[in-house]
């Protein structure tokens, strides 16, 4: 079973894929954790991502995006399944990924805008375990996560960039909604939402299309 996870930035996808990955045995492959990590080790396609793309608040092109995705997804370990975060968020990319694997369902996050706002600057991560923290659950005030790594807060996650985000999600990536429209199954949130109520709605919903 392969999964996409759609929704704006600050949506939940990263966090509530993590629960649906455990919950499915699947292995979750997400491009922007992919280029964090290339960019922290200093590797030249991460850096250029990061310097004139994401962390500006704009969507990474499809030169550099595609050619990493077809690698990644040749690896054994996504051979049972996988769970796809962040990606595809353009229609050239959802046709390109339509060519090298079979899409199950398309899980839709709904958020409004001024609860995304709170979230992504309210959100953290520890730099050890990579465990999310922001409004639920909060961080420790000592800012230690419990394997003892620091909790940091992206330098990037700025009002600025929150709508500059926004602008590009609407612009790029919600016609992908239209696209997959045989397969989304729409889940929506508010101010008392959880990433565990979030799941339970999106594992009754996706228990109900399997059946």
């Amino acid at each position: 079973m392969n999964i996409i996870f759609l929704g704006a930035p600050g949506s939940g996808k990263g966090t509530v894929s993590q629960i649906a990955a455990r919950e499915y045995n699947l292995q979750i492959l997400s491009t922007g954790e992919i280029l964090k990590n290339m960019a922290h080790e200093n590797h030249p396609l991460g850096l250029r991502a990061r310097d004139e793309y994401w962390g500006k608040g704009f969507l990474v092109p499809d030169e550099i995006m595609l050619p990493l995705l077809e690698e990644e997804i040749s690896k054994t370990i996504y051979q049972k399944g996988l769970i796809l975060d962040g990606f595809p968020r353009t229609i050239p990319q959802a046709e390109k990924l339509e060519e090298i694997i079979k899409i199950d369902p398309v899980i839709n996050l709904l958020c409004s805008e001024e609860l995304i706002t709170k979230r992504i600057l309210a959100r953290m991560q520890c730099k050890k375990c990579n465990k999310p923290y922001g409004l639920n659950p909060r961080p420790p005030e000592n800012r230690i996560c419990r394997c003892g790594g620091e909790i940091y807060q992206r330098v990037d996650d700025t009002e600025e960039t929150i709508k500059r985000r926004l602008n590009e999600y609407e612009n790029k990536t919600l016609p992908l909604i239209k696209f997959y429209k045989e397969r989304i199954i729409t889940v929506d949130q508010d101010e008392k939402t959880t990433p565990e109520s979030c799941f339970d709605d999106v594992k009754k919903a996706l228990d109900s299309y399997l059946s």
